[in-house]
């Protein structure tokens, strides 16, 4: 695929720009974070501590001797980068190979009592565990009594909000215009509600815990309701950008449902139903940890989107890969950086960071003079973008 020369490659090197912002300040407020999160010992300490030094101070340097897929991740650019400065190379690659550094440092690949612990899970559990999370389930009784296609959009839109689903929530019992309305930058909903037609659903999930179970909420429905016929969730097969779903995330959320009461609870149990039974499938293919887009997809990986009838791709992370992390223009039509794709596409994503593309010039005026470049990275506005 051949990329505009107006796109440049989001680099971290700007100071005070956003992605600087995030290897500067993020990433070592992060390895401080999970540095406490556990009781780690003295050789763990030690490897977060280097971590901290070496990601804002020093250079790319390469995985352990040992590390199983050092190979794979010089194929995807490793070789290349090593020896520069993290702020130097791709942002996207960048932030990928930092967490990839980070369960190294913890010892999540290597033999000994750490190996398969992930990092993260203390702050995705106590997600599950709020007042808020209950509230979200809760509003699903109310929302059952509402017809079909109501209970459709305002799931969908659950899905798009992710842990601010309770607005997603209140556009069933809405008139005109709510709020979750007035804050999308891009509605192509009616388009992706027509590709469910009872076939395959791909869905690439983003965020665990009170993000992923409005997905598995969807899900349920468009199982249920004979929207689709089978639904491949591709989730992380490791911890990933702190809160990105593996499959025992999955397994927790689905717990998290099942022992909930009234519609949540029937819909966690109609999910563990239709995993056990094959209509819902876990997928966690290595690529989904890959600091590449989508664009480069393996071919075991284009053959399985091709077949399905519509991909959802969630989240921002999925967002900047789905489209090439570059400054597009934000007129850009979606059509064109995902014209690679080998099936019909949806983006359901809140913007967390500076790409976008598909937005009319009007739309585009109005958000910068209203809020300058604040809204691309705010998470304050969403998008439902396709490309059938």
């Amino acid at each position: 695929m051949s990329e505009p020369a107006d796109a440049p490659v989001i680099l971290s090197n700007e100071p005070g720009s956003f992605p600087w912002s995030v290897l500067a300040q993020r990433h070592p407020a992060l390895v401080r974070k999970v540095r406490d999160a556990f009781p780690y010992g003295p050789e763990q300490h030690r490897a977060l501590d280097a971590l901290l030094k070496n990601a804002t101070e020093g250079v790319i340097e390469p995985l352990g001797e040992r590390a199983a897929d050092r190979g794979q991740w010089e194929r995807w650019g490793a070789e290349e980068y090593t020896g520069r400065s993290w702020f130097d190379v791709p942002f996207l690659w960048s932030e990928s190979y930092f967490y990839r550094r980070l369960l190294e440092a913890v010892g999540y690949f290597a033999p000994g009592p750490w190996k398969g612990i992930d990092p993260f899970r203390p702050f995705k559990l106590a997600e599950l565990d709020t007042p808020e999370a209950d509230e979200e389930l809760a509003a699903l009784d109310p929302l059952a009594e509402r017809p079909v296609e109501e209970r459709e959009e305002a799931l969908l839109h659950g899905s798009l909000w992710g842990n601010r689903a309770d607005l997603g929530f209140r556009l069933a019992a809405a008139d005109g215009e709510s709020d979750v309305d007035a804050q999308l930058v891009a509605n192509d909903g009616e388009s992706l509600r027509s590709l469910f037609a009872g076939g395959t659903l791909c869905l690439v999930a983003d965020n665990s815990g009170r993000e992923l179970i409005p997905d598995l909420l969807l899900i349920d429905h468009l199982l249920h309701h004979r929207r689709v016929r089978r639904v491949l969730l591709h989730v992380k097969p490791y911890p990933y950008y702190v809160s990105d779903a593996t499959t025992a995330d999955v397994i927790d959320a689905l717990r998290h449902l099942t022992g909930a009461k009234g519609a949540a609870g029937e819909s966690g149990h109609r999910l563990w139903a239709a995993m056990t039974d094959g209509r819902l499938t876990v997928r966690a293919h290595p690529f989904s940890c890959a600091p590449l887009p989508y664009a480069d997809m393996p071919d075991d990986l284009r053959r399985e989107f091709a077949e399905a009838d519509v991909t959802i791709v969630k989240g921002d992370l999925n967002y900047r890969r789905l489209v090439g992390d570059r400054r597009y223009p934000a007129t850009t039509p979606f059509a064109e950086p995902t014209a690679y794709f080998p099936g019909p596409v949806a983006a359901l994503r809140t913007l967390k960071s500076d790409v976008i593309v598909g937005l009319d010039a009007r739309t585009e005026d109005a958000l910068d003079a209203a809020e300058g470049g604040r809204w691309r990275t705010s998470g304050t506005h969403a998008l439902i973008q396709v490309r059938s």
